[in-house]
């Protein structure tokens, strides 16, 4: 049985990507996490990733019947904050 049989199911909560979404962007050719990034956003929010790539994994293996190995990572990017634009001009940072 399926690990993720609820579409519904929120994988991504930064970009509020399901699990069906995921599934129909492996319909439409996605077989790495990097595609599903493409095609979803999930792993694009504030986490970049964090909290959602190895659920997107998770999900490409069992769709594609695949080994880890072949699913790779997306690329690393560095840790964001959003920030003033305030802050930005140097002024307060609050």
């Amino acid at each position: 049985m399926s690990a993720f049989h609820d579409d519904d199911m929120l994988v991504c909560r930064c970009e509020e990507v399901t699990v069906g979404e995921i599934k129909e962007a492996i319909r439409q050719g996605a077989r790495d996490v990097t595609g599903i990034k493409r095609r979803t956003r999930a792993g694009m929010g504030l986490c970049q990733g964090r909290t959602c790539e190895r659920l997107v994994q998770q999900i490409l293996r069992q769709e594609l019947g695949t080994v880890p190995e072949e699913i790779g990572a997306s690329t690393p990017r560095p840790p964001v904050r959003p920030i003033t634009f305030g802050t930005l001009a140097g002024g307060d940072s609050e």
